[in-house]
């Protein structure tokens, strides 16, 4: 009994009060320096706008994102697309325009040197132009001029060419090359000479 008379009547002194006060603001001001540490070191609302990298070269993205205080890191190249320079960004993680705090690393694509090469199909000769020609397309080449070629099979490809000089099967090309294709006509050239 006697020591709960004697806490009642310290917790009602001015000494314990004084305390309290004295705690309760070195808390605040605890609490208020370490809020202010923490804003200036994760730079709390400081926000830096992610520039536009596309069809910039990495010299021009290196400087651009040096001002800024960013950095970047090159991912895998894509597919070569004709609309964009070679080397140059094609896409970039975060977009530009989004809002990132400093020393952000940006990702950037950079677009190939060119079109890859692709192996021409090994089986496309003494096939039909309706069975090679669609495959040839679907793998990204172009067809140029058809010729014939005195043969009994009609519209058989005979050969390939590209840029004038005979291709073989297996060769790679660029992908969008142009391959011209040789045809029969359908005629036995022998017959035609023994009947002249």
């Amino acid at each position: 009994m006697d020591f709960l008379r004697s806490l009642f009547k310290f917790i009602k002194s001015k000494i314990f009060l004084i305390q309290i006060v004295v705690a309760v603001a070195m808390l605040a001001i605890l609490s208020y320096l370490a809020l202010e540490w923490l804003e200036n070191t994760t730079n709390h609302n400081q926000h830096i706008v992610v520039p536009d990298l596309s069809k910039k070269n990495l010299d021009e993205v290196a400087k651009i994102l040096e001002e800024k205080s960013l950095r970047f890191e090159v991912q895998d190249s894509s597919s070569f697309d004709p609309d964009y320079p070679r080397y140059s960004v094609t896409e970039q993680n975060p977009s530009s325009g989004s809002e990132v705090k400093e020393n952000r690393k940006i990702y950037v694509t950079l677009n190939p040197s060119g079109y890859r090469k692709i192996e021409i199909p090994r089986d496309v000769i003494q096939k039909t132009q309706r069975q090679v020609q669609p495959r040839l397309i679907a793998l990204g080449f172009e067809i140029g001029s058809i010729t014939y070629q005195p043969n009994i099979g009609k519209d058989v490809v005979l050969e390939l060419r590209h840029k004038g000089k005979k291709i073989q099967p297996g060769t790679k090309l660029m992908k969008t090359s142009v391959i011209d294709l040789v045809l029969g006509d359908g005629e036995d050239g022998d017959s035609k000479n023994l009947s002249n």
